[in-house]
């Protein structure tokens, strides 16, 4: 076996993994949407960009504009897992301030202030 026909194994390969395994993220991204549907209505936010690490970030509201629950995946591979963001739930609309609840990280404040854009 040539060497190019090693690297084209290679490359098929990696693809197919590649594939799978961003199938497997959607999965999981979505199952835990459907949850956090169920609690009440949605906003999201995400980063633009192609090589920065994206942030997604959904809100459940209550009919009060209270944060029921949370979500936030982030991160550049297929790895990255939906958490809740504990510091958001119980929190009103009006009182969630990005910079606050993500002082360091300035994708997460841009996916929340356009997840809480929604809302308006």
């Amino acid at each position: 076996m040539s060497m190019m026909n090693t690297l084209i194994i290679f490359a098929i390969v990696a693809w197919l993994l590649q594939i799978i395994l961003g199938w497997w993220q959607i999965n999981r991204f979505n199952q835990a949407f459907a949850k956090l549907s169920a609690k009440g209505n949605v906003g999201i936010g995400r980063t633009p960009g192609r090589f920065k690490a994206k942030v997604v970030i959904a809100l459940a509201f209550d009919e009060h504009l209270t944060v029921v629950d949370s979500l936030i995946m982030k991160g550049l591979s297929v790895f990255a897992v939906p958490k809740t963001v504990e510091s958001l739930i119980g929190l009103s609309l009006q009182h969630i301030q990005p910079q606050a609840i993500f002082p360091d990280d300035k994708n997460a404040q841009d996916a929340l202030a356009q997840a809480i854009q929604i809302k308006d």
